[in-house]
Formats: structure tokens, C-alpha cells, sequence
């Protein structure tokens, strides 16, 4: 039976070529649209080297100031933290693996170096020892600057390959000195490329901070700094952000001016939650992040987005039904049941979509690597997330069926005469 419903469904397939071609274009257009969306999003959020211990990594980027005078807040604003905040109420954390503290990335971070008389805009990223420890980078020369190697301020630095390329073209690094903001540090490894949309790793040069030219020990709770929080294990997450929330408390942060601040608000959390918190609330009184929330707002665009070409579907489905009316109407005089006939446009809708999801597998898969290639994203390399495909496609399939049994139901309660008259008509 399923046999016939295949051969009968390619024959139809090609009969109406004009149906299928749009049904094809609706169906592989969604699926790409969607496909390249969420590969943005997936390399910006998901588990990708360096950022591969997600389910233990936490981060402070991120605090709220106010003053609340008589319970009644009267003014405030929200920023990064300071490097001597971190210190104090962060890397103190017990029931924690590895703390590290670094610069967080900016526009402004660029700094220019000049090589050979040509302009060279490099992001520059002043960390700590811990900063190589928690994180997980491809080391394609070298080695990272040590702990002992910010404590002592030496000028020591790691690039990444377009660094080297750009100053060394195919020499190798290692050993090699380099001027980044008017210091001169020797190179002592070299990172594969860090996507410009991993704020929080990315760079072109790390340095210790202790090499700073300013002063990173000033004593107020905002500046440029995140902390990075490596729990020993997940169950340690929960214990890490109840800490912490205890050391924000009003009588364990000093403030320059209680007049300006006397409370903080921040937490310990993914970046995402950091996100979400800026797009939703970004320095109010509600300082919850708003993570589930984001997702469900994109999860929601997401099936808005599906329903569109399922509406289509629908109406093309229904047409396509009406034109058949004829078809439908012999089959049932020779005794065709209502689910013989639902089944067979169910199948014609299960391969048009399978169909339009291997073009858009090619079509994806293409999209991504043009934008990989244009460096419109710096150091950016997307690749096809077939997980996310697979559930993309199963989306796409229910949606599929959905809009191909309701138009067969319909004419399959009709009776013989009734389609063979709707034709007539």
C-alpha cells in the first residue's frame, strides 16, 4: 500500500509541477531561514571550543547599582564590575574550582598597532592565569602565560592566527616580540581564530593584567572586568549563586559614595542570562534575569515563523484537493475507505516536505559557508548544526501533515457524487 501511495505521489508530483515548485520553495525557504538563524545562535550560545565546560561555567558580567533612600529607590545604573569588586567578593567564593578575572570586550578595546607603516586594529584582553584553565583553547603554537606570570607582571602575551599572520605571516610566533598599546610583549603561544560573537573569550592578543598601564585596583564596585566561575560539579551551581547574593548584601560592599549607591544587585549566571537581562530589564528594579523568557520568545518566532508557509500549504492543499475532487470521487465509488484516501495525501505531504528538507539541508549548508568566507563576521565559522536540522525538519513535518489531513478530511467525507458535482463546478 505504501508503495502505491510513493508512485502515486511522484506522478502527482510532476502532473503539477507549478504546485509543487512553490510548495518546495515555501517549505526549503523556511527550513533555511530557520536553519541559519539558529546556527547564529547555537555559535553564539551553545558549547563551542573554548567555551566547552558550559554546564559548570558561570560568569559575573554584570551589576546594578541603586540608592534607596527610606525604601524608596531614587536612582541607579548597571555595568561591569570592577577588577577589585571580583577580587574581593567573587574569587573568595567557596565550593569552587577555578575563579579567573579578565577584561570584558568592548569596541573601544581595539587598539592600534602600526606594522611596517600599515594601521592594525587589534582587540586586546588583559586576564590571569586561571583564564587558560577554565577555558579551552586550540593551541596551535606555544602555551599560556601562567599565574606566576601575571603575578610577576611579565610581558608575556598569546595571539591568535590572524595575529601571527598578519605580523609574522607563515613564520612561526613563539619567542617572537609584538607591540600591542605601546608595550612590547614577547609571544609565548599562538589560538586558532575566536569568533568575534564569544564575547567572552574573544580577542586577538591576551596579556596578563598585571601589565596594565592604569590603575585595575581602584576601589569601586563598577569598571571593565567579568569573573569566570568554574564549579567543581553541577549540583555545586545552586550552593555558588546563594553565596554570592550573601556577599552583595549591604554591609559587605564598601561604596566610594553611599550618596550615589548603597545596594548591588547581579548574579552568578551564563551568559545568555546576562542577555536576556539586558534586553529585558537592563538597569529597572527587577533583577532577575529573564532567560526562560527569551527562549520562549524565540521558540515562539519560531513556530510563528513555521505557521506561515503551513498556512500556505493549507490553501494549496486545498486547492490541489478541490482540482482531484474527480479523482477522489471515482476511488470512492470503487470503495476507496476515507483513511485510504487521507493516507495518501498525508504520504504526498510527508515527501513534498522531505523533499523541500534535503534542498534546504544543501541550500543551509551553503548559506553558511558564503557567510564564513565573506568575513562579514569576523573570524566567524558556522557550520551546520544537524541536531538542530533533524529538529527543524520534524517541525516541519508535523506542520506538513497538519496542513495535508485537514483538506483530505474534508473531501474524503464527501460522497461519490458530491466530488464528482464540486468538480463539475
Amino acid at each position: 500500500m505504501l508503495k502505491n501511495y510513493i508512485k502515486t505521489a511522484f506522478k502527482v508530483f510532476l502532473r503539477r509541477k507549478f504546485f509543487t515548485a512553490i510548495s518546495l520553495f515555501g517549505i526549503s525557504f523556511t527550513l533555511v531561514v530557520l536553519m541559519v538563524a539558529t546556527a547564529f545562535l547555537d555559535h553564539a550560545f551553545g558549547s563551542y571550543p573554548p567555551e566547552v565546560k558550559t554546564d559548570r561555567t558561570l560568569g559575573v558580567f554584570t551589576l546594578i547599582g541603586e540608592l534607596i533612600v527610606d525604601g524608596e529607590r531614587k536612582g541607579g545604573g548597571s555595568g561591569p564590575p570592577s577588577y577589585t569588586f571580583l577580587d574581593r567578593y567573587v574569587r573568595t567564593l567557596l565550593g569552587v574550582e577555578k575563579v579567573s578575572i579578565s577584561t570584558q570586550f568592548f569596541r573601544d578595546n581595539a587598539v592600534a598597532v602600526y606594522k611596517d607603516g600599515e594601521y592594525i586594529e587589534l582587540y586586546l584582553k588583559r586576564t590571569d592565569g586561571e583564564f587558560w584553565q577554565i577555558l579551552e583553547f586550540d593551541f596551535l603554537e606555544g602555551s599560556p602565560f601562567t599565574a606566576e606570570d601575571e603575578k610577576n607582571a611579565n610581558m608575556v602575551a598569546v595571539i591568535n592566527q590572524a595575529t601571527r599572520k598578519r605580523f609574522f605571516g607563515d613564520e612561526r610566533a613563539t619567542g617572537k616580540s609584538i607591540e600591542v598599546d605601546g608595550q612590547r610583549f614577547r609571544v609565548v603561544g599562538v589560538v586558532a581564530n575566536i569568533p568575534i560573537f564569544r564575547a567572552v573569550p574573544f580577542a586577538d592578543v591576551w596579556v596578563p593584567i598585571s601589565t596594565s598601564k592604569e590603575d585595575y585596583r581602584y576601589m569601586h564596585w563598577n569598571g571593565r572586568y567579568q569573573a569566570l566561575v568554574l564549579a567543581k560539579k553541577p549540583s555545586d551551581i545552586p550552593l555558588i549563586k546563594a553565596e554570592f547574593q550573601a556577599h552583595l548584601a549591604q554591609a559587605q560592599v564598601e561604596f566610594l559614595d553611599p550618596k550615589e549607591f548603597n545596594r548591588l544587585y547581579g548574579g552568578v549566571e551564563s551568559y545568555f542570562e546576562t542577555v536576556s537581562r539586558e534586553i529585558f530589564n537592563p538597569a529597572e528594579a527587577d533583577k532577575e534575569s529573564h532567560a526562560d523568557r527569551l527562549l520562549a520568545v524565540i521558540a515562539g518566532a519560531m513556530v510563528l515563523f513555521m505557521l506561515l508557509p503551513t498556512l500556505n500549504l493549507v490553501n494549496l492543499n486545498m486547492s490541489r484537493t478541490l482540482e482531484r475532487a474527480s479523482e477522489i470521487g471515482v476511488r470512492k465509488a470503487f470503495g476507496a475507505s476515507s483513511w485510504t484516501l487521507v493516507g495518501q495525501f498525508v504520504v504526498e505531504n510527508v515527501l513534498l516536505v522531505l523533499t523541500g528538507g534535503v534542498i534546504a539541508l544543501v541550500a543551509s549548508s551553503l548559506v553558511l559557508q558564503a557567510l564564513t568566507y565573506s568575513e562579514l563576521i569576523q573570524y566567524a565559522e558556522f557550520y551546520l548544526n544537524y541536531r538542530l536540522f533533524l529538529y527543524g525538519l520534524l517541525i516541519a513535518l508535523f506542520f506538513g501533515v497538519l496542513s495535508g489531513v485537514y483538506p483530505a478530511w474534508r473531501m474524503s467525507r464527501l460522497q461519490p457524487v458530491q466530488a464528482l458535482k464540486r468538480r463539475a463546478r
